[in-house]
């Protein structure tokens, strides 16, 4: 073949390929989550037919488990072996150490050009940025310290709603006399931890919790309020069912659907799952927070996406990386995503006139939290403390409620184990 034709072949080939559209190059990105259950899934697919209607190419790596830990070991062991995922969903204190590391790409031209810091709520920025930058882009909010109840056993039992820890004592006690399961509950360490943190915000109160789990002082952890916490704690032991350890959490919601327990302490995102059972969520499914014995009180997380580089300290995100976090943020995605889960979004002033009841509640109360200070972030969550310092509260957490620990122990326990994991 004549050079000159070949050379002129070549360039004529690399100003195509030049010349392709983004999003003909690159436009793919694997997605490593751990939001498998029906209402989860539910919430990933309204993400996925909206990315893909914009010329993306979902890659879907679902990893199961509820709590993200297998999640977090996945992530860890591909990322340090130079195969990191497009994007995954670690905790906010973890993004921050995967950003610091240098293995977050860079979003702000997509940022600045979608103006995110004026649609997403100035008390969430310090959890999804980092010196100025965005590491995360938020997908739901989620009360962590909500009860369900199965609104027809509560009828049948002349039950109402309680608002107290001690009008919930009273209804489980007479659930237990009529033969009923009063508290539904997994067995699993992730959950131990809610029911503990649900328990410590409703009988200590926000500014308690704040001390206690976010400044992690000592005197507060080591008080007597603190021991009304565990001495409350023991209590729920003796509501649930003999087969609870190990159970997933969406079962334990379906023990709820189903009617064979009355209550479960879960995030919102069992509202998904009631939801994706057909019940009317207000009418056959009862919603409120936990019981408080303080007022106020909100412990929430928000679950963002954050978005990862193959090699260490290569910023660049790729055609399908900016595309995927566009859409996170679209009005149409967060209404309908949220709606799935359970949860709210992220993006401030949307019309929630579609949602159900319980979801408008939460939303209301959230803002009414942000509003009097009382909004603390849960420890499960991720949003403030860092690995050592949620290990030691879901292991005593889970050690206290599968075993005949005292009160006084579990509190010596705690304050030891924290004091510990921040040496």
């Amino acid at each position: 073949m004549d050079r000159s034709k070949s050379g002129l072949m070549a360039a004529t080939a690399l100003s195509a390929l030049i010349a392709l559209p983004v999003s003909a190059q690159d436009n793919s990105v694997s997605f490593l989550h751990y939001w498998t259950s029906g209402g989860e899934a539910a919430a990933v697919a309204e993400v996925r037919k909206a990315f893909e209607a914009q010329g993306g190419v979902w890659i879907d790596q679902a990893v199961a488990g509820g709590g993200g830990d297998a999640h977090d070991q996945v992530l860890r062991s591909r990322t340090l072996a130079g195969d990191a995922p497009g994007a995954a969903i670690p905790k906010a204190s973890d993004a921050i150490e995967w950003a610091r590391a240098g293995y977050i790409v860079d979003l702000e031209a997509v940022a600045a050009e979608n103006k995110w810091d004026e649609i997403l709520p100035a008390a969430f920025l310090p959890t999804i940025k980092l010196d100025g930058r965005y590491i995360a882009v938020p997908l739901f909010v989620h009360r962590f310290d909500s009860m369900w109840a199965n609104a027809k056993l509560l009828a049948d039992n002349g039950l109402e709603m309680p608002e107290t820890w001690a009008e919930f004592n009273a209804a489980a006690d007479a659930l237990l006399a009529a033969g009923i399961t009063p508290l539904a509950h997994g067995g699993q360490s992730w959950q131990d931890e809610i029911l503990f943190e649900a328990v410590a915000i409703g009988v200590g109160g926000a500014e308690f919790f704040r001390k206690a789990f976010v400044e992690l002082d000592q005197d507060t952890l080591r008080s007597d309020t603190m021991l009304a916490v565990f001495d409350q704690f023991r209590k729920l032991r003796g509501y649930v069912d003999a087969n609870f350890s190990g159970r997933d959490w969406n079962l334990a919601s379906a023990m709820v659907a189903n009617g064979e327990a009355a209550f479960q302490i879960m995030g919102d995102w069992a509202k998904g799952e009631f939801s994706a059972a057909g019940l009317a969520l207000g009418q056959d499914i009862l919603c409120s927070g936990a019981p408080r014995d303080q007022p106020g009180g909100y412990a929430y997380v928000v679950n963002s996406l954050s978005f990862f580089s193959k090699q260490q300290n290569n910023p660049a995100a790729s055609p399908g990386q900016e595309l995927l976090a566009k859409v996170l943020l679209e009005p149409e995605v967060q209404l309908a995503a949220n709606l799935a889960k359970g949860s709210v979004p992220a993006v401030k002033g949307l019309d929630l006139s579609s949602y159900d009841a319980c979801a408008i509640k939460a939303a209301e109360y959230l803002a009414a939290a942000d509003a009097d200070g009382t909004l603390v972030p849960s420890v499960q969550g991720g949003t403030v403390n860092i690995a050592s310092v949620r290990g030691a509260v879901i292991d005593t957490a889970t050690a206290f409620f599968n075993s005949d620990m005292s009160s006084a122990e579990g509190v010596e326990t705690l304050a030891d184990a924290l004091r510990d994991a921040t040496e």
